[in-house]
């Protein structure tokens, strides 16, 4: 259901028909194929490559509470060198500032440019605006099971990730 101004509900515009896991899968194939496009061409217009758009995504999203190099490699599930060639060239292209760590100078902290943020919101804004109508066809229940669903999926494809990674390739 949507909501009008004031929370109360009105019909949902779209019936949601049955569906069997093998549909949603197919389903979620073809959202993770739009949105890997998605990002691709976002990136590009952003002059960056996907890791690194990426990577600035978790220092947007951690928002005050800036990221250590090692807390975005944890993140980014990538090694501490990858992650110093990524915010070499985040730095590079004004993405990001390092500033010393106030308690422990010998690390670091990932901080956002100003500028580079009001880039990456002009394009995500429409974007996310269209979601977030989206998510106001849902019940608060239904965006419930979906926040539970994105975030079982996400530990899931995380620890896969790692089983493969812990295997010699074939």
């Amino acid at each position: 259901m949507s909501m009008q101004q004031g929370g109360t509900p009105r019909s949902r515009p779209h019936p949601r028909p049955p569906a069997t896991p093998a549909q949603a899968l197919s389903a979620m194939d073809h959202l993770i194929a739009a949105s890997m496009f998605g990002r691709q061409e976002m990136a590009q217009r952003l002059n960056l490559n996907v890791t690194d758009l990426t990577c600035f995504g978790f220092v947007l999203e951690a928002g005050d509470t800036l990221l250590t190099a090692g807390d975005l490699a944890e993140r980014a599930h990538v090694t501490t060198g990858a992650v110093t060639g990524i915010l070499n060239r985040l730095e590079r292209a004004g993405y990001v500032t390092r500033r010393p760590d106030p308690t422990d100078r010998r690390r670091v902290r990932i901080a956002a440019q100003p500028a580079a943020v009001t880039r990456v919101l002009a394009l995500y804004e429409p974007y996310y605006a269209r979601l977030t109508e989206l998510f106001a066809e849902y019940t608060p229940a239904e965006v419930a099971v979906l926040h539970d669903w994105f975030t079982r999926t996400g530990e899931l494809m995380s620890e896969y990730r790692e089983e493969l990674r812990s295997q010699r390739p074939a």
